[in-house]
């Protein structure tokens, strides 16, 4: 029996997208970007919420319009054909298992701040991670979008205690007119940006919405808006209450609130962590699904469980991510080589996905469109030889994919003309 799955809501779909953007960044981005621009560093966070309105706007009003499980990847096949969409598809299931580990990396870091690890004690915990969000999967994005609710809640909480602390205790701030350089400005915001991936993940999850036209865009804003917010707050306390400890928010509250920082922050950059990877598991898993149902992929990955999970796509990827994480504990590879890569088939999906929604919506969406692509454009200028991942990938996927879908068109004519013959032939 089929158990009905009740649907994400506004504030849940809100606090699904804010915990996915906050994910690991939230404690750890801001003083990686002081360090790069100083009183920069808050100019760097506000172009860059600015510029990502635009693009989650036509994220949200293209899953509102064509809600589907393939997310950019159905955006690209309506709008330029089934190749387009087919190659969309893929590369951004070979970038998730890439990009998840790194994740997980990064969370890793507030893991390593509560409790000194062997690094094989660290991949035991991560391919244990793998396993509970296997679990948190297996009854339906719905069950861990309320939990991540309630989590997007205490970091939000908790940024306004460490906001009026240091409201209360420290001098009115005197305004600093230091100059800072353009190029480090747009430095900061080009590793900021690892912040804002996640955007385009809740597309696939529209069909996860009790009202997808409806609730898509006021969650997806909100949850934009608030990280956004967020993001700017962090980099302000740090900028008033600086510190050299590996982890400045956690040193931060214990100045400003008597100690516990680093239970406390550390306790929140796991679970924000483990919110980000959570979703893109359950987004690319839906992916690997829907493309098993088209025959894009094998059959093997279509089937659901009685929460309409697929979990043997499920299975697949966090499989995948796996064996990702053991080859990096071998091969002893840098997370920011990960990063890199992640970030340039991510501005490519962004790109199609912009030039997408110019054919598939309204003519008055297309101001924000341009919006979004001139920002895709930037990104590719600023990630330069970061790209050549994203090419390879492409180059590499393609032709495969064009002679997948043409032998599945011939033998879809040929059945065609089969029973055509067939109808024609007078009965006997």
């Amino acid at each position: 029996m089929t158990i009905k799955n009740h649907g994400i809501g506004r504030w849940q779909g809100a606090g699904l997208m804010a915990t996915t953007l906050l994910g690991t960044s939230i404690f750890i981005l801001p003083q990686m970007t002081i360090n790069i621009a100083q009183q920069g560093a808050l100019i760097a966070w506000l172009l860059l919420t600015i510029a990502i309105i635009p693009v989650t706007l036509v994220f949200a009003r293209l899953s509102a319009l064509h809600p589907h499980a393939a997310g950019p990847a159905y955006f690209a096949e309506q709008a330029f054909g089934r190749l387009t969409g087919r190659v969309i598809g893929v590369i951004f299931l070979f970038v998730v298992p890439i990009g998840a580990p790194a994740a997980i990396l990064m969370t890793f870091q507030f893991v390593n701040a509560l409790v000194n690890l062997t690094p094989l004690a660290q991949l035991l915990m991560e391919l244990g991670t793998l396993l509970l969000l296997f679990l948190l999967n297996y009854r339906g994005i719905h069950v861990s979008a309320k939990l991540q609710f309630l989590l997007t809640l205490m970091i939000v909480i908790v940024v306004l205690l460490l906001l009026g602390a240091a409201t209360l205790t420290l001098s009115v701030p005197v305004p600093k007119t230091t100059f800072v350089e353009f190029d480090l400005i747009m430095l900061a915001a080009g590793l900021a940006f690892w912040s804002f991936l996640g955007v385009e993940a809740m597309t696939h999850l529209a069909d996860d919405f009790k009202h997808p036209k409806r609730d898509m865009i006021p969650a997806m804003m909100i949850g934009t808006l608030l990280v956004g917010a967020l993001y700017l707050a962090c980099t302000w306390l740090l900028l008033e209450v600086p510190n050299n400890e590996p982890l400045a928010m956690a040193a931060a509250f214990n100045q400003l609130l008597g100690g516990y920082g680093t239970i406390i922050i550390g306790a929140l950059g796991i679970a924000g962590g483990l919110a980000t990877v959570n979703v893109y598991t359950a987004s690319v898993a839906r992916l690997l699904c829907s493309f098993s149902q088209d025959g894009i992929m094998p059959r093997y990955f279509s089937q659901k469980n009685q929460f309409q999970v697929p979990t043997r796509a499920l299975a697949s990827i966090l499989l995948l991510m796996a064996c990702v994480l053991i080859f990096t504990y071998v091969a002893k590879q840098n997370i920011e080589d990960l990063i890199a890569w992640v970030n340039g088939v991510f501005v490519v999906i962004y790109l199609v996905s912009m030039l997408s929604a110019w054919r598939l919506l309204p003519s008055n969406s297309r101001p924000l469109i341009f919006l979004g692509i001139l920002l895709c454009l930037g990104l590719v200028y600023g990630l330069a030889a970061h790209m050549l991942y994203a090419v390879i990938l492409i180059t590499s996927v393609t032709p495969p994919l064009y002679w997948q879908l043409q032998y599945q068109m011939g033998k879809q004519i040929e059945i065609a003309s089969l029973k055509e013959a067939i109808m024609s032939e007078p009965n006997i």
